[in-house]
Order: structure tokens, then sequence, then C-alpha cells
């Protein structure tokens, strides 16, 4: 059984960015990243004869745990015993077994048992490392002819073998290959064959640069949804983050029930506060659904006691009034996009880039809403559209437009300073 551990179980539940690199980043190349890259998940070779990077100096329990506690999602990685008829390897180790028993209830027993020893070693590894268990351990099956049956069949049953004994010791199973060889060849034994233990999770290798979309014929239709798919879009190339640059591989995630929130909880009985468009309020205003927002949010840090009734009369004006001090705004009774701006996004102020979800995602939305017209529909979902907004956000302070949301966004959006 895997040891216990604090840390979250990983990638979990994310529809978002990812990267992998054949050497695990340095701490301050990982924090750079974090801040300034659309990345939010990375995958790290932990195990395995064939890697190219086997000595990893800044892969140890704290780096895990760090990255796991600033959000990131891991991918660990083996990278062992390849097809046997793939020239590029063994770098360092045997090939998977060719040798087919005549016994037609044994077949490749002999590659089967090498991704049972495979699976052994890396849930060792994982677990030293503290990766907790039911997090995803992924198997590199690099490009094959697929043409070759043995070389075929042989690969399936060493597949077949990591799987089952990484369920045995209680993680799940992920297989990565090229599209055209070892996913098609994945694909056709899980429809196929009747004693094949699938991979869980599947990461297909296929360049077209499209995050989103799967090109080519590799997966039948359905196979691996939902949440249960990696695409890695683009092969290795630089890039530079927050004046840091890797060599990388680029991918993008669609793992367990993906970025999808709870229900938003109503406020003050109900109140709507969700707006394409928070237009300004002030004395004789008739606007009632939007005043009643505004009501309602004085109302939650107690600067307004009357009821939500939706008229912006003298007891609205001096709350906004209030409010405005607090701000340190000039003197007025105007709910105007600066107040409505900083209202709207108070609160708990974490670091978010596509792929957040939840409240705090929903508050952003809200005050993009208001600071610069975005007109996003409040999903709790962060993805290309908030991204493309905070970048304007971020444009109009002269700040990199990155589309990650830092402190130091939150303090505009909140009209205070942090030091």
């Amino acid at each position: 059984m895997a040891r216990a551990t604090t840390n979250p179980v990983t990638p979990g539940n994310f529809t978002g960015y990812g990267f992998d690199q054949c050497l695990a980043p340095t701490q301050k190349a990982m924090d750079a990243w974090l801040e300034s890259s659309p990345f939010w998940a990375v995958g790290i070779y932990i195990s395995g004869n064939s890697r190219h990077c086997r000595d990893q100096p800044n892969l140890t329990p704290t780096w895990i745990s760090t990255q796991l506690a600033n959000g990131w999602r891991l991918l660990p990685i083996t990278l062992g015993p390849q097809a046997y008829c793939n020239p590029r390897y063994p770098k360092y180790g045997p090939k998977i077994d060719p040798v087919i028993k005549r016994d037609p209830t044994n077949g490749y027993a002999a590659a089967k048992a090498q991704g049972v020893a495979e699976a052994t070693k890396a849930v060792g590894v994982a677990t030293k490392l503290g990766i907790a268990p039911k997090s995803t351990l992924w198997y590199d099956l690099e490009a094959f002819d697929i043409k070759n049956k043995g070389c075929r069949l042989s690969a399936i049953s060493f597949l077949d073998g990591w799987t089952e004994q990484l369920h045995e010791l209680g993680f799940v199973s992920g297989a990565y290959s090229s599209g055209g060889s070892g996913i098609i060849a994945i694909d056709n034994a899980r429809v196929n064959r009747a004693t094949f233990d699938e991979p869980d999770m599947i990461w297909v290798a296929d360049w077209s640069g499209a995050p989103f979309e799967f090109t080519g014929t590799w997966l039948r239709d359905g196979a691996w949804l939902p949440g249960r798919r990696v695409h890695q879009y683009r092969g290795g190339h630089d890039e530079t983050h927050g004046g840091v640059r890797i060599n990388i591989d680029s991918n993008f995630l669609d793992t367990g029930l993906g970025s999808v929130p709870k229900p938003a909880k109503p406020i003050c009985n109900g109140t709507v506060i969700d707006f394409a468009r928070y237009t300004p309020l002030d004395l004789g205003t008739k606007q009632v659904a939007r005043t009643k927002a505004a009501q309602c949010l004085l109302k939650r840090i107690k600067l307004y006691t009357g009821p939500i009734s939706g008229a912006y009369d003298a007891r609205t004006g001096a709350a906004t009034s209030a409010y405005r001090t607090r701000l340190g705004l000039p003197a007025g009774t105007a709910f105007d996009r600066v107040v409505w701006t900083a209202r709207l996004a108070a609160g708990r102020t974490p670091l978010m880039k596509y792929g957040a979800y939840g409240p705090g995602v929903r508050r952003l939305q809200r005050a993009l809403n208001a600071a610069v017209g975005a007109q996003l529909p409040i999903t709790g979902t962060f993805a290309s559209a908030t991204t493309a907004a905070v970048k304007k956000y971020q444009d109009r302070f002269d700040l990199p437009m990155t589309g990650v949301v830092t402190e130091q966004l939150w303090a505009l959006l909140q009209h205070r300073v942090v030091e």
C-alpha cells in the first residue's frame, strides 16, 4: 500500500494548460512561471531507465509539496522499457520483451511482467516524493511501428501489466503515446481485447497546435471521456515567462470533473448581482435591478442598513459616500465604475489563471465587467474570454499581459495599494 501524505491527489479536477520538460525546473523558475505563464500543470519524469534526464536534482519531496501547495497539478511520468521495434530505444535499459508463450492464457507474459515491475518501481518513487495515492502515474510509450504485430501486442501487454499493478497499489493509470501509433493501438485494444486493463487516463501526442482538438483519427468518439484526456499539442520549443526560459512541450488537460464550479450561493435573499454591464448610479437613478445590487453589496459591509428597495435614495447615497471615503476616492454619492469594481472584487485574493474555478472567479468576472466592460457571463470558470478580459485590464495599467491574476492585479481591482 502507498504511504499516506497530506498532499492532494493530482491532477484532480482541471481543465487548462500544462507543460512538460525533461528536467524538473528550479523553484525560482516554477515561481516565475506560476505568476506569468498560462500553465498550471507540469509533467515531471520521476522514474524509468530510458529517461533523458535521469538525474533530477530539483525533484525532492519539498519540491513536490511546494508545487502542489501553490496550485500546480503534477503529471508524474515513467519512461522505461520501450517497444522492441522502436529504433531509438533502449537508451539505458531493456526493451519490452517480444517473446510470446504459446499458452493462450499467458500471451506476452514476460512483457506484462515488465509492466508490473515498472509500475511497482514508479509507485515506490512516487511515494517517497509524497505523491498521494489515487494520483495518476503516466507511462511514456514512445512511437513505434504498430503494423508490427508482435511489437504492438507485447507493448499492449506491458501497459496491461502497468495498469493492473497501479490499481493494486492504489494509483490511477495513465498512458502517453503518439496519436498515430501507441494511442491507436491502445484504443483498439480497449475495444477488441476483453482482458485488457485499459489505462484510466490517456495522453495523446498530436502536435496540431490546437489545444482543444484531437486532430486525426486516433481515438473513437467518446473514448476516455469525460475528464480522462490530456493533449500534447506542441512539441519541443522554448518559451519565456517571467524572464525564465524553458524548453517545453505544451499540453491541454481535461481531467476529473474539469474546472467546473459548484452553483453560486444566493446573497441578500436572492438579489441579482450578475450583470454584463455595471452602469453608474447616483441619487435619483432609475435602475432598479442594479440599485438593488449596489444596496446588497453595501449591506454586506454594514454601510447600508436600509431595505433592498431598488431606489437610489439618500440613505443609499450616504452609504456609497462612506465607502468612497474608505477607498480614498473624491467625496460624492456616485456608485461609479471604480466603486462597482472595488466592491465586486472584494474578498480573498488567490492567484488565478486559465483553469481556475469557483466563487473567486465569479468575483473576478463581475469586477472585469465593471472595470473594462468585458461583458463576461458570470460562469465561475476562468477560460479564454476571462483570460482576454484580464489581459485588457492589465494593458490599461501597462502591466505585462499575462492573463494571470496576481495579488497586484487584485489590489488594482480592489482599489488598494500593495507594498
